[in-house]
């Protein structure tokens, strides 16, 4: 019999704001354990939260990023469940009437658009962390309060490509509007994956595999499980509706606990806070606040700036990489040459292999005047390399390296020339070659007298002399 696999996420995403969702302590990643937390946050009897404006305007942003309908009258709720992470022993969340109703969002996959529907995205609390170490399990309250939003699709997905190439898409948009830092790897985005199969035309009964922090986890996950369900139902059994974990270094999930309906959780309205209220002109304000996003400035930069649509996908698969390259380009650098310098250098640089996220440790003014002194021959693109290592994370000026480097271009044709005749005369075999029509030996002359100059000489000039030198 053929089965359907059919997944739902429930995507978690911290906002950075710059206190947490309802206290003045510090929202920030890392610290001393149980140190960034206060009387509400830790959840003492009789004291009352205040709400963070910020928390409900980035919410709104990333709604208006997933073409959400935003909701004039949502409101607060509490979830009520006993675990170790969550001191008041109910979270602060929304239920029925959260800040933002149904969106969708367009990813590609093997060069063709598909959609995800958006179910609904609510704001709520962060719960604490535990930590197992040795046999012992201690809590870290630090997270807790944190605001975190929960963005909720519609089963419209069916395998692991599917889910990484919209969750790439998810991420990127919500990078784009700056409302989180996406770092998976320090828990800012997590991902719930519900899964059922069954045959095709029907819906079977779904697990939940909490908690995933990389597309990597995602996608064996969702793998794993798929095959463990179809297992199930081809040896005549029942799936079981449950919670249940991923063990990424075993490669294998397991059951956690039975799953939860809403009515477990014994929702009722918070009465500590008053409703939010969003008026049009409110939604409007925050709209102007969202930034061109990843499919607009591809748009822009194949047809206004004529790149190839694969440096424009390089180019916006990351919102610093993006506004470095926007930034240069406004300076006046060339787009293709800024293009090509941020795919071979700046990346080269920025990626950590492991890590989904890219470090960008220099300015657009920087990576102006990198390619302008190349273009007016002051240092050579190769020894730019050298020139970037040396600014990396700093303010320093690349005239400045290029100076205390000493790796200012030499640009005097009679020194370059003086150089080049020697390494003629000393290779009259390659120069035979090159008479005879074979053009690549170029490349070994401008090596030689590259490295006889210590990477100095200008190979324009080089590449000048060449024919005049030789001859036909």
């Amino acid at each position: 019999m053929d089965y359907i696999t059919t997944i739902g996420l429930e995507i978690h995403c911290e906002l950075k704001t710059a206190t947490k969702i309802f206290c003045s302590c510090p929202n920030v990643f890392g610290g001393e354990p149980n140190t960034h937390c206060c009387p509400i946050c830790s959840g003492f009897p009789g004291v009352l939260p205040v709400l963070n404006k910020k928390a409900v305007e980035y919410t709104v942003r990333a709604g208006l990023a997933l073409g959400c309908k935003i909701n004039e009258y949502s409101k607060w709720d509490r979830k009520n469940y006993f675990y170790p992470d969550l001191p008041k022993a109910w979270q602060t969340s929304q239920y029925d009437l959260p800040l933002c109703g149904a969106g969708r969002v367009d990813y590609r996959l093997n060069g063709e658009t598909r959609s995800v529907r958006i179910n609904r995205i609510h704001l709520e609390e962060d719960a604490g962390k535990l930590v197992h170490e040795g046999g012992v399990t201690k809590v870290d309250y630090n997270r807790c309060g944190v605001p975190l939003m929960e963005i909720v699709t519609e089963p419209d997905l069916h395998s692991a490509e599917e889910v990484v190439a919209f969750l790439e898409e998810l991420k990127s948009r919500l990078k784009y509007t700056g409302v989180s830092d996406v770092k998976m790897q320090e828990g800012s985005l997590r991902c719930d994956v519900n899964l059922s199969v069954a045959p095709e035309g029907r819906l079977g009964t779904r697990t939940e595999t909490k908690n995933l922090n990389s597309f990597r986890a995602v996608a064996r996950s969702v793998e794993f499980e798929a095959a463990r369900q179809k297992k199930i139902l081809s040896g005549g059994g029942k799936v079981v509706q449950e919670t249940r974990r991923w063990d990424d270094g075993a490669g294998e999930g397991y059951s956690m606990r039975s799953k939860e309906n809403a009515h477990d959780y014994r929702y009722f309205p918070e009465p500590d806070l008053m409703p939010v209220i969003m008026t049009a002109a409110d939604v409007e304000r925050i709209r102007a606040d969202v930034p061109m996003l990843k499919n607009e400035r591809v748009a822009k930069y194949t047809g206004q700036y004529g790149l190839p649509e694969y440096d424009a996908g390089i180019l916006t698969s990351d919102r610093e990489i993006a506004d470095l390259f926007d930034g240069a380009v406004e300076l006046g650098a060339a787009p293709k040459k800024a293009s090509n310098y941020i795919m071979s250098e700046v990346l080269r640089k920025g990626k950590t292999e492991g890590s989904e996220d890219v470090t960008v440790g220099i300015s657009s003014r920087q990576l102006y005047e990198i390619l302008s002194l190349v273009d007016n021959g002051t240092v050579s693109l190769a020894a730019t390399r050298e020139v970037l290592e040396n600014i990396w994370l700093s303010d320093k000026s690349p005239a400045a390296a290029v100076e205390e480097l000493g790796l200012k271009q030499n640009n005097d044709s009679g020194a370059i020339e003086a150089v080049l005749k020697e390494i003629i005369a000393a290779n009259p075999k390659v120069v035979a070659d090159y008479k005879a029509g074979n053009a690549k030996v170029t490349a070994f002359f401008v090596g030689q007298v590259m490295k006889a100059t210590k990477g100095k000489a200008n190979p324009k000039i080089i590449n000048e002399l060449l024919p005049k030198l030789i001859g036909d």
